[in-house]
């Protein structure tokens, strides 16, 4: 088993929210000059930037996951994480038509830019990605691993857009097997008050909009590879009990 340091909730200039200079080049460097072993790409309701980001990781030996922050119809956020390029890409068109339509106001909400492999500008996305999307969370976990994927609950610990400040609890017929925690301080006592918690794997991720928030090398996931289906096999492995 490797043990390999990871920042898998990452958003690029893609979001509305993420920096201007959260480009696919830029992610890809600073995750390298950190020292990083694997980052996941998560912008909001779509992956359009993970050909970019992607081609850029490999240019500097970093292993980059696809994927996206989706918004379910509840406003819960969950990272949905793929193994390969295309499998992202076709669930970002299948999110993309649930999307609920908003023009995106650039001078209130910001550019949503799409980057080509030279990292230029080749694109905007016209609708506003931080709207949420018709898809509940019940049946999400079964949609991306339709796409052979896997999904996990985003922040949990926030006081909004997350599973508990949704619906204030963890439905009992939740299939999750990983789950974020954004401090891991409150750790202890979300377990005691949701032990379904007690069989996930957690995880802490930076869910950086800037280049100098992207997480320190301190926290690792062991997987059998470097690889990205060895990184989602680890998070689709329920824990152990005891």
């Amino acid at each position: 088993m490797l043990s390999l340091t990871y920042d898998l909730h990452l958003h690029s200039c893609l979001s509305p929210c993420g920096d201007e200079e959260m480009t696919p080049a830029n992610i890809a460097g600073m995750a390298a000059v950190l020292g990083l072993d694997v980052i996941a790409l998560t912008d909001h309701n779509s992956s359009k930037n993970c050909p970019a980001l992607m081609a850029a990781a490999r240019e500097y030996g970093v292993l980059a996951i696809p994927g996206m922050e989706l918004t379910t119809a509840e406003e819960i956020h969950a990272v949905c994480l793929f193994a390969r390029l295309e499998a992202a890409l076709d669930f970002d068109q299948y999110v993309y038509q649930r999307l609920v339509p908003f023009p995106n106001k650039e001078e209130i909400f910001g550019r949503q830019l799409i980057y080509d492999c030279q990292d230029q500008i080749c694109g905007t996305i016209p609708n506003l990605l931080i709207n949420s999307t018709e898809i509940s969370f019940e049946g999400l976990w079964e949609l991306v691993r339709s796409f052979d994927g896997v999904m996990f609950p985003a922040h949990i610990d926030k006081s909004s857009t997350s599973l508990l400040s949704s619906l204030g609890m963890i439905p009992p017929d939740s299939k999750f097997t990983t789950a974020e925690v954004k401090d891991l301080k409150k750790l202890h006592q979300l377990k005691r008050d949701h032990p379904y918690l007690e069989h996930c794997r957690i995880i802490s991720n930076s869910d950086a909009h800037y280049l100098e928030h992207i997480h320190e090398p301190e926290l690792t996931l062991l997987a059998e590879e470097k690889s990205a289906e060895a990184v989602i096999q680890t998070l689709l492995t329920p824990l152990l009990p005891g």
